[in-house]
């Protein structure tokens, strides 16, 4: 693991960068965040800090072209994996609902203001040290029910195809995938039409998001 990239350094990113950089201490990160106090609080050894929106930041140097991160750890209030297409896309890609037959497809739907669903095995808010065992919850001890990503890569509604980023855990209580996920799924949005619903998930949480390409 050589370079990671950490998207918004709130609460979840500081976690990251610090847990990270203990657990990878010859990894380089790079910190991603508009709000310039974050970043001084992170900052230190084989750091760099980008002051900047971190869906621009992604848009702008994301690319099969540039040198890209081994992983992505997306830590801001929006789907990124989402924002980041929408800005791919362009014109011809537009956001659109979820529709509400989610509900019983998923654990524990919550809609969101920003029209995201989110879905979560937990009716309890995790810890942040949360190790994702495979086979029992950290918190419960009960049997670990099925992964979410499985779960929402087999979402089936009527005229939308389902399209998953697994998050993989880096460390406790961080989750990442990498850039090549990205360039995978813009690349089936470049020749495909119609609905989506693009998720971002990990064993137990998720996030999906409505598309359409007309």
């Amino acid at each position: 693991m050589k370079k990671i990239w950490i998207i918004g350094i709130g609460q979840f990113g500081l976690h990251a960068v610090h847990s990270l950089a203990k657990e990878y201490p010859k990894a380089h990160l790079t910190l991603v965040d508009p709000i310039e106090s974050n970043l001084k609080r992170a900052s230190g050894p084989n750091r760099t800090l980008a002051l900047e929106d971190g869906v621009t930041f992604a848009d702008q140097h994301l690319t099969s072209q540039e040198v890209k991160p081994d992983w992505i750890v997306p830590a801001l209030p929006v789907h990124l994996a989402a924002e980041w297409c929408l800005k791919k896309q362009g014109s011809r890609l537009r956001r659109c609902k979820v529709p509400d037959s989610i509900d019983s497809l998923v654990p524990n739907a919550m809609h969101g203001a920003d029209g995201n669903v989110y879905a979560s095995h937990a009716t309890f808010r995790c810890p942040e040290t949360c190790s994702e065992p495979a086979d029992v919850c950290s918190v419960t001890a009960e049997p670990r029910k099925r992964n979410m990503y499985e779960i929402l890569g087999d979402i089936q509604i009527p005229d939308f195809e389902p399209l998953v980023i697994r998050s993989h855990q880096l460390g406790p209580g961080i989750g990442g995938y990498r850039p090549e996920e990205l360039f995978a799924l813009s690349k089936h949005l470049d020749s495909a039409s119609g609905g989506f619903l693009l998720g971002t998930a990990c064993r137990c949480h998720g996030v999906v998001t409505g598309l359409r390409l007309d």
